[in-house]
């Protein structure tokens, strides 16, 4: 696996991406409710608790690439850490998290923080670094879901999809 050169852009991007999942991670381990939950979290949100490895991101197109990364959810909050790969090199890397409804089929997400920067693929255009934090209401992105025993599948409203293959159990 390659590495990138120490200061490059990439290495700041994985530096930050890591260091923002592991801070809000660990805020949202502590056990505090995110604002408005009432109660204890539903069976359904029990389903998806817990650590998720990345597998592949599967394009409306058709092209598909694979990912390594991981999604995490909490009591009503999540953190994802993903890159693109194009062999053993990421292209493509994204740090999002913030807070989520869960109905059963329909996961929502609310985008609280977002960090993000990608080369060229197929498929996919250079995306500029780009970064978002919000103390407030962010923008809600409903997603389908489909759980098969240990395998997640996330189809977004793009119409591209991501699978993930559980990794850890969270939470008691």
């Amino acid at each position: 696996m390659s590495t990138p050169p120490p200061g490059s852009p990439w290495q700041k991007l994985t530096f930050l991406g890591l260091t923002l999942c592991v801070a809000a991670l660990a805020g949202s381990l502590v056990g505090s409710a995110p604002p408005g939950a009432e109660g204890p979290p539903s069976q359904r949100a029990d389903a998806l608790a817990g650590a998720w490895a990345a597998n592949e991101y599967v394009l409306a197109s058709g092209a598909r690439h694979p990912v390594r990364g991981r999604i995490i959810f909490t009591d009503g909050e999540w953190q994802v850490l993903f890159f693109v790969m194009d062999g053993d090199a990421p292209r493509r890397g994204s740090g999002e998290g913030g807070r989520y409804t869960f109905d059963g089929e329909t996961l929502t997400f609310e985008h609280l923080h977002h960090l993000s920067y990608g080369r060229t693929m197929s498929g996919l255009p250079a995306s500029p670094l780009a970064m978002t934090a919000r103390d407030g209401d962010g923008p809600l992105e409903p997603t389908g879901v489909e759980i098969d025993g240990d395998t997640l599948t996330l189809r977004f409203p793009s119409g591209n999809s991501m699978s993930f293959t559980r990794s850890s159990a969270c939470c008691p």
